[in-house]
């Protein structure tokens, strides 16, 4: 005979999905509403599930012409399943919600919450504010409450963390509308972050990516002009710590003691993503960005001097308003000079409530497409150029999940190098997981990856590979969830057509 132990009542379990747009910014937000909604007991919907959910989340973006249509045409997807699903409640957060406010409830009155980027603590108070008082809770704070460092997580990767240092910005960008919605750049005690790091890598982490809207900006709001680079340094003291990277900085803050700092500092990887925007001075000062063509190659400069293998990465924007052909021919001399090992180019497209949508000589969308094209095969050309002159290194990878689409059929695995170039490799014949180092010598180069053909030269197993494994072993004995995309270290995934900001909400 069973015990009334033995019996325990069935516990209706409620589901929730994060769908997440936008920068890394928001990728790190999205994993703190996951883990809110973890603590406060619901579980991840199971994969494919589509809004199938009884809490269905939008981490929204503002950044683009068209986020708003967007966004409705998606909650008006699940208007039905949602008058369908008793008890089923759809939140709307991030820059959108920020900017938006009580237009989403007036438009999609069967949104039960909305609040904004500097309350996402808030989320599981709001919803069963909402379920007990039946109306929507639109709750937007005008300044932050908490970094989202400090709040629960549920981390998309076992080995690499994105660790917020600032939020909000002090620039004034007329092409960008992050300053409204994030605020201006606060930021935080350099003792928590280090503490936080430390944290992760007890946790076993091995690779961070400090984030923030302008993270080299890092000390203005603390009154320390190197807190920056100092706190670079610190990061080099932490023991287990391998690879320390940052997105996105501002050249206008690039000193020269972060580039020391990148140099002098083991962990501090050798690879750089610096917003360059345009590399005309006209269209640069139109922009409001503080530097100019020539501040700008000298940075490029002193730090392929300080750190010769360093790759080099950044965002431009073309057919700005104003932009002419002279203009544009700036562009593509900067980009001849600088050769970015990878640009993440944009089409100019108007972002409401910024200043450049209101500019006279919008330039036509032809005229734009062209333009855009001819930098494109410029940048491709030379991504392969640069990229063939890693044949033959022997690199140190540490192996990824989910960047080879391909590697079940090419018998691979994928691989960050310390640049941050992606390397497909042979697979070795011991198990190799994700977070594990791998060396290999660089036998292919293609515009976007490499290829290591021959067989491993060594393989490492590490803390952060021990960390995937045991996540994993948990994970099977629990329901399978919706992964929010393992975040990218470094430069984001490249976009068709968009606008850049160069400070992080890309």
């Amino acid at each position: 005979m069973s015990s009334s132990s033995d019996r325990s009542p069935a516990v209706d379990v409620k589901t929730y999905e994060v769908r997440t747009y936008g920068c890394q910014m928001n990728v790190h937000d999205s994993e703190r509403l996951s883990g809110l909604l973890e603590n406060a007991g619901y579980v991840r919907a199971p994969e494919g599930a589509d809004g199938d959910a009884d809490v269905v989340v939008f981490n929204t973006c503002a950044v683009r012409e068209n986020a708003d249509n967007r966004l409705y045409g998606n909650l008006g997807r699940l208007a039905p399943k949602k008058a369908s699903r008793p008890g089923m409640q759809i939140a709307v957060g991030g820059c959108l919600a920020q900017k938006d406010r009580d237009t989403i409830v007036k438009k999609a009155p069967w949104v039960d919450v909305v609040f904004g980027t500097h309350n996402i603590g808030k989320l599981p108070v709001l919803l069963e504010r909402a379920r007990v008082q039946e109306e929507a809770q639109v709750e937007i704070a005008e300044s932050l409450e908490a970094f989202p460092s400090t709040l629960p997580t549920r981390r998309e990767s076992a080995y690499a963390a994105w660790v917020s240092i600032s939020v909000g910005c002090n620039n004034t960008c007329t092409f960008c509308i992050v300053p409204a919605l994030r605020g201006k750049e606060k930021d935080r005690r350099t003792g928590d972050i280090l503490a936080e790091i430390e944290a992760l890598v007890g946790e076993g982490v091995s690779e961070i990516t400090l984030l923030g809207q302008n993270v080299n900006a890092y000390g203005s709001d603390i009154g320390d002009r190197e807190a920056f680079s100092k706190l670079l340094r610190a990061c080099g003291g932490i023991d287990g710590l391998e690879r320390v990277r940052f997105t996105s900085p501002h050249p206008r803050d690039f000193t020269d003691d972060v580039i020391a700092a990148m140099a002098e500092t083991p962990n501090v990887m050798p690879q750089l993503h610096m917003p360059l925007q345009s590399g005309s001075d006209p269209v640069l000062k139109a922009m409001r960005r503080s530097y100019r063509q020539e501040r700008y190659l000298g940075i490029i400069e002193k730090v392929r001097a300080a750190i010769p293998h360093a790759a080099i990465t950044t965002d431009i924007i073309v057919g700005f308003p104003g932009e002419t052909e002279e203009d544009f021919e700036q562009t593509l001399h900067v980009v001849r000079e600088a050769r970015f090992a990878q640009a993440f180019t944009f089409q100019y497209s108007k972002r409401p409530g910024t200043p450049a949508a209101t500019m006279e000589n919008q330039i036509p969308k032809e005229v734009v497409q062209a333009r855009y094209e001819r930098l494109v095969a410029l940048q491709e050309e030379i991504s392969w150029e640069e990229n063939k002159k890693q044949v033959g290194r022997t690199l140190e990878l540490m192996v990824a999940e989910g960047e080879g689409r391909k590697d079940g059929a090419t018998h691979r695995l994928s691989g960050r190098a310390p640049d941050n170039r992606l390397v497909h490799f042979t697979k070795p014949d011991e198990e190799v997981r994700p977070g594990d180092v791998v060396t290999v010598e660089i036998t292919y180069a293609a515009p976007h990856h490499l290829l290591a053909e021959g067989a491993a030269l060594g393989v490492r197993r590490t803390r952060a590979g021990d960390a995937w494994e045991k996540r994993n072993v948990e994970k099977a004995a629990k329901p399978a969830g919706v992964m929010l995309g393992l975040p990218k270290i470094g430069a984001p995934a490249p976009l068709p057509v968009a606008t850049g900001s160069g400070c992080g909400c890309d």
